[in-house]
C-alpha cells in the first residue's frame, strides 16, 4: 500500500451569514464562509414562498393578446 498519498484531513468550521457555525473534518485547509444554512434556509425554516405564476402566464396573455383557448392543429376544411 503507498503511503502518503491522502490529503490531510483537517477540522474546519463553517460560518454562516446568520451566524451559525458548523464545526466539520475538510481536506481544505480554511474555513469556509456559508450564505445559508439549515436553520436560515427559508424550507427548513418554512418561511418559503409560493410563487403565484399563473398570474403570470394571465399577464403576458392579455399583454400579447394570446387566446386562451389557442387550436395548434390547424383544421383542415377540406375534409
Amino acid at each position: 500500500m503507498k503511503k502518503n498519498i491522502h490529503p490531510k484531513y483537517n477540522e474546519i468550521s463553517a460560518h454562516c451569514s446568520c451566524g451559525n457555525i458548523i464545526n466539520t473534518k475538510s481536506t481544505l485547509n480554511h474555513n469556509l464562509n456559508l450564505d445559508v444554512c439549515n436553520l436560515c434556509h427559508p424550507f427548513y425554516t418554512g418561511t418559503q414562498r409560493i410563487v403565484d405564476t399563473r398570474g403570470r402566464v394571465n399577464l403576458f396573455n392579455k399583454r400579447f393578446n394570446v387566446a386562451a383557448h389557442t387550436n395548434f392543429f390547424p383544421i383542415n376544411k377540406n375534409e
